[in-house]
């Protein structure tokens, strides 16, 4: 492993002396064109990781930790300005975009451009540093802290992701896009970068912390189950050490059973018919023919009599009398038929002053237009007249409904 280590770091390095004058002019430029430099060496060092792409449609720039290097071995005071801290990221940024509306208004193109370039650095500096922060978090997530040995360690390292993404969320909410659009006003190279890029990263980043947050609480809490069992253990192993002639009585034959050895599942385990069974055959047979069988003695005896004539008689007519609201709702279809109007369902209510409800008068209603058969349906519309419910999304009061012909 170290070996292979050691070549992909040799490369790497061999990369970047051979190519130096792309990585310096990437560095002072801020960025390069594709068709600026040859396009193996460009895909190259793409491939090694050292220069990237923030968005499509933007120039290739170099990666946070190669300008690190450069920014540290050259001791470039203007690019060491940047901070990892989110606070200090925004304080700068709102300065160089300060500095660069001032070189607009004073019609000074040249200084205007120089902050522009700054300010473009400063911004996706900021958000690849963001990004760096939440794949390192990532890792050790996915790795369960793997590069510390006892769960101890593991439970701090959580607790110490924990607070580190604490701190980023804290410093996101720092960002008020309200006030970058003020600073921005009207230039559309500050509302592109301040509020349409910076803005759209920090919405992923953030939800993206989000989701790294409750990983890191579901793990510790996993940390933790796992820390309780381990001293659970221990504290056996030291009782069974202190004791060495303890012996476990046998709790099932006490009359109570302690909790703690009364909590175990069941031994047996849910069974079930397994018709595939050839050794089973004869018992299911058995089994089936029971089912099937009928015993006439186990049937009670009902006596019959003989020479017994019946006569058949006129079975006494009866009506089921019609529901009153039905009968109501049938004729308000009636009198939207006849007037051939858009007619109100509580104003025909109120007008022909029946005594039933409001709520019942509508849900009867309702209920006529929908039981219609779909021939008759087509014939009339009907509308219900609401508005949403403030405090529930997705539901609509309806306080009347209207009737007409189609």
């Amino acid at each position: 492993m170290s070996s292979n280590l050691h070549q992909a770091g040799v490369k790497l390095l061999k990369q970047l002396g051979r190519h130096a004058d792309v990585i310096m002019d990437a560095y002072l430029a801020g960025s390069i064109n594709d068709t600026a430099h040859d396009a193996g060496v460009i895909e190259k060092l793409k491939k090694s990781g050292i220069l990237w792409r923030p968005e499509p449609d933007q120039e290739l720039r170099l990666k946070r930790s190669v300008r690190a290097l450069l920014e540290e071995a050259l001791s470039d005071e203007r690019n060491r300005q940047i901070d990892s801290n989110v606070g200090s990221s925004l304080a700068t940024i709102k300065t160089l975009a300060d500095h660069y509306k001032e070189a607009r208004h004073n019609v000074d193109y040249s200084a205007a451009e120089a902050y522009l370039a700054d300010l473009n650095e400063h911004v996706y500096s900021f958000t690849d540093s963001l990004r760096y922060s939440i794949r390192v978090l990532w890792g050790r997530i996915n790795n369960e802290f793997g590069y510390v040995g006892t769960i101890n360690a593991k439970i701090r390292e959580n607790e110490l992701a924990q607070s580190q993404v604490s701190d980023l969320l804290n410093g996101l909410e720092m960002f008020q896009f309200s006030e970058l659009g003020e600073i921005a006003g009207d230039i559309r190279e500050l509302r592109r970068l301040l509020m349409t890029s910076l803005q759209e990263t920090l919405s992923q980043c953030t939800q993206e912390l989000s989701i790294v947050q409750s990983r890191l609480y579901e793990l510790l809490g996993r940390f933790r189950q796992i820390q309780g069992r381990t001293r659970l253990l221990k504290g056996w192993l030291l009782h069974t050490d202190m004791h060495p002639d303890y012996q476990v009585d046998n709790h099932v034959g006490h009359k109570n059973v302690p909790n703690l050895f009364n909590c175990a599942e069941a031994l047996l385990a849910p069974a079930s018919v397994d018709v595939s069974n050839p050794h089973h055959e004869l018992e299911l047979m058995n089994v089936v023919a029971q089912v099937k069988a009928i015993s006439r003695d186990a049937l009670p005896h009902v006596a019959r009599e003989h020479n017994v004539t019946f006569e058949m008689g006129d079975s006494e007519d009866f009506d089921i009398p019609e529901n009153p609201l039905k009968i109501a709702v049938d004729e308000y279809f009636c009198e939207v038929i006849d007037s051939g109007l858009r007619q109100s369902a509580l104003s025909y209510l109120t007008d022909k002053q029946l005594q039933w409800d409001a709520e019942s008068w509508l849900y009867q209603v309702i209920g006529g237009y929908e039981g219609l058969a779909d021939e008759h349906k087509s014939y009339f519309e009907l509308e219900p007249i609401g508005k949403p419910d403030p405090v529930y999304n997705g539901n609509f009061i309806i306080h009347d409904v209207e009737l007409w012909l189609a």
